[in-house]
């Protein structure tokens, strides 16, 4: 390929996605490079990152550690940028060619929003985006004919069964979970659960968000309401089943019956890579599947009964609104509670559930009343919780 390198913009570079992002890119040196990086807090990982992969500019969010940073990097051509504004203005630059959105949270809505708007591709690791605003996000995507090629694992499962079959009516798609670290337990036992056996998932390697998120099974109500964005679905055709290997990411199937399934190892770093070379597939030396190793694939129903955030959260992908940027804006208040011991396990379904009874429901919002929404679902849930 005599192509010039990809220039990748990652936005939440030293989490698990980014670090991962870096991986593949240090893998393949002659095919991407990196243009931007930022951090909201990690200005040391920042700074190593910022030395050994030379991008254009970073930008750390926390403004008191600009200094810092700005030290750190006084030798290199690299430029420093602080500030939440900085972030906005950093994914309007025409520097880059695709950005890796993996700032964790409703935070990464208006850096996403500035790429689409100005055209640029988008690798989403960020489901909160689409969870909070998906339709406004979606329709202004295809207004700038900007691609928005999924990274969880999930969705880059359903992306790539419907390489071909554009043409060809999807019938349902099945999201998969692993079940997390508690799969099969009653709620007498998730009472006494503390954040440790939370964050210790079977099967994969993620931050702590997304660890906690995974054991309620919050994390796969997301994914549903996100995959309505992404494929342009109506909630009866999302399903999620339980799958506790975790080698089938995602499956489609098509009006005919016939089911597409990706399958392969449990690696984050898999669909990074398939985000930043689509439509090419690239060579790479990560640990392959053996089918003589692992030779039966389970599938059970979800147990909503006990964890109910996935019933809450499938409630929220049928009423639609603004309900699911309620429901996300609670959720993100209740884990940050929870790893910090405020509250225990079961609260966070609490917090989620009053949080969503108590909030005006709006059916078509803008994003305006998105970000309202966003703030007063925070607000409330921290007062439930008393922080």
């Amino acid at each position: 390929m005599t192509n010039p390198k990809k220039r990748i913009a990652i936005f939440g570079s030293t989490g698990s996605v980014g670090t991962q992002t870096l991986q593949v890119i240090a893998a393949h040196p002659d095919l991407f490079e990196v243009e931007i990086l930022t951090a909201q807090t990690n200005d040391e990982l920042l700074i190593q990152q910022a030395i050994q992969f030379n991008p254009n500019a970073v930008v750390i969010g926390d403004q008191s550690k600009y200094a810092g940073v700005k030290q750190a990097l006084a030798k290199t051509h690299v430029k420093v940028f602080a500030g939440e504004k900085a972030l906005e203005e950093a994914a309007a630059f025409d520097s880059y060619d695709i950005m890796v959105a993996a700032i964790v949270g409703f935070a990464g809505l208006k850096s996403v929003m500035q790429a689409i708007d100005h055209g640029k591709a988008v690798a989403l690791a960020n489901k909160e985006t689409l969870v909070v605003a998906g339709d406004i996000v979606m329709k202004r995507a295809l207004e700038n004919r900007v691609p928005i090629i999924p990274v969880d694992s999930e969705h880059s499962a359903i992306f790539q069964c419907l390489v071909g079959e554009t043409r060809n009516r999807i019938e349902k798609v099945i999201l998969t979970a692993s079940g997390g670290p508690f799969l099969g337990k009653k709620p007498n036992f998730l009472v006494n659960v503390k954040r440790d056996h939370a964050l210790q998932h079977p099967n994969w390697n993620m931050g702590a968000k997304i660890s906690v998120d995974s054991a309620t099974l919050m994390n796969k109500g997301l994914e549903m309401i996100e995959a309505k964005w992404l494929f342009n679905l109506a909630p009866s055709q999302i399903q999620a089943v339980i799958h506790p290997q975790s080698i089938i990411h995602s499956m489609v199937q098509f009006e005919d019956g016939s089911i597409k399934a990706q399958m392969g190892m449990p690696d984050m770093k898999l669909p990074i890579q398939y985000a930043l070379s689509f439509p090419h597939r690239i060579p790479n030396d990560f640990p392959r599947f053996d089918f003589k190793k692992i030779s039966t694939l389970t599938f059970e129903d979800p147990d909503t009964k006990t964890f109910r955030n996935l019933a809450l959260a499938t409630d929220a992908l049928h009423k639609g609104g603004n309900l699911p940027c309620i429901l996300n804006a609670a959720n993100e208040i209740a884990v940050w509670a929870f790893l910090r011991n405020r509250i225990g396990f079961l609260d966070m379904t609490e917090v989620i559930e009053k949080t969503a009874d108590k909030l005006p429901f709006i059916a078509q919002p803008t994003m305006q009343e998105y970000v309202e929404s966003d703030g007063e679902a925070r607000s409330y849930a921290a007062s439930l919780i008393k922080l």
